[in-house]
């Protein structure tokens, strides 16, 4: 809330991403609720392919909002975050994607519109941390919530099939997982607060603030939104047909043997460098290749109404 709202001007601004069917009357639900708990009418700004979000955000908070909620997916979601991380405004969530990973991380019923929007508005704030991720270019960074990842987690998330994630929803990925098990691993450097961790081979390197992904795996068990910290794991299955038998046996014992098929890490800064380009995704949204990125995490930057 801003310092100047009262009870009876308090004001929400709606960040839907309009290629998101649902089978609810968004519009109705949110004038519903705010009505019913004393709040103006809401503003709405829609996103565009070419604006996901960031500036329907500068213009919402512009404008006075008192919260900006992010209707869409995870794509929506990090756009109102970048513009929100760092002030006092808070975000509220109405998952409307496929992923939905920071909602299902906060351990939201997303099937429940109503107590999404009901949280939004009348629930209680809390503070988590965020990554800032920045290529070679300065102007390219970007932030996120859930996880970033190089290599083959990012080409899953490049390959995988539109028309049947929307009929089949998270169950795609797993289709893209199959079909580029194959590959070949890219030497990496990782350099973790300023000391070199990891210098081999890998064929993916996973930075998380949370701990689940896609159908509900979970990638980083030791992972809290709010503990100051990344969690880094790094995939280098041996070689052969069964080498990834090796990744899931590592995973499930957290990294805690010998083998080097999974390690985990942890620190403040990551530093990612590969000896050519690969696939590189953030929140599940594939950004293009690259060889070289930097993640820094800031500590309780966004707050979240839920």
């Amino acid at each position: 809330m801003t310092a100047n709202s009262s009870a009876a001007t308090k004001r929400a601004a709606i960040i839907l991403n309009p290629a998101k069917t649902v089978e609810i009357d968004v519009r109705g639900l949110v004038a519903k609720h705010c009505v019913e708990n004393g709040w103006d009418q809401p503003l709405w700004f829609e996103t565009t392919l070419e604006d996901p979000g960031v500036g329907q955000a500068q213009e919402a908070l512009a404008q006075g909002a008192d919260i900006l909620i992010a209707a869409g997916g995870d794509g929506t979601v990090r756009c109102v975050a970048e513009v929100l991380a760092g002030s006092d405004v808070p975000m509220g969530l109405l998952p409307l994607g496929t992923g939905n990973l920071l909602a299902r991380n906060l351990g939201m019923d997303i099937t429940d519109y109503d107590g999404a929007m009901a949280g939004a508005l009348v629930g209680t704030d809390r503070r988590i941390d965020v990554v800032r991720a920045r290529r070679m270019n300065p102007a390219d960074e970007q932030l996120f919530l859930v996880m970033a990842g190089v290599g083959y987690d990012a080409t899953i998330m490049a390959d995988t099939n539109q028309e049947l994630k929307h009929k089949v929803g998270w169950l795609a990925y797993v289709d893209a997982g199959i079909r580029n098990l194959p590959g070949k691993p890219v030497r990496a450097t990782i350099v973790i607060d300023g000391k070199r961790a990891v210098r081999r081979g890998v064929r993916s390197v996973m930075v998380g603030n949370c701990g689940k992904v896609q159908g509900g795996l979970e990638i980083f068990p030791e992972a809290k939104m709010d503990d100051g910290l990344l969690d880094v794991a790094v995939l280098a299955p041996h070689h052969g047909r069964l080498g990834w038998l090796s990744v899931i046996a590592g995973m499930i014992g957290k990294g805690r043997g010998k083998d080097t098929a999974v390690e985990y890490f942890q620190g403040k800064t990551v530093e990612i460098l590969l000896e050519h380009d690969d696939d590189y995704q953030l929140d599940g949204d594939h950004e293009g290749k690259g060889k070289h990125v930097v993640m820094t995490l800031v500590p309780s930057a966004l707050t979240l109404r839920m």
